[in-house]
């Protein structure tokens, strides 16, 4: 992901994927596999927006 999203983006992002993750895990049978993606994903946005803030 470049560096050059800005801040908003980025929360949108984070959003987004929480919002994925709460439909991945109200299925009957959710997919492991695409949950931990999801939160390494998350992970890796709220790790940008960390940074970002801190300076």
């Amino acid at each position: 992901m470049p560096t050059t999203h800005n801040l908003e983006d980025l929360k949108a992002q984070h959003a987004q994927l929480e919002h994925e993750l709460e439909q991945q895990n109200s299925r009957p049978h959710p997919d492991d596999q695409t949950i931990a993606d999801l939160k390494r994903q998350k992970l890796k946005i709220k790790d940008e927006i960390a940074e970002m803030t801190r300076h």
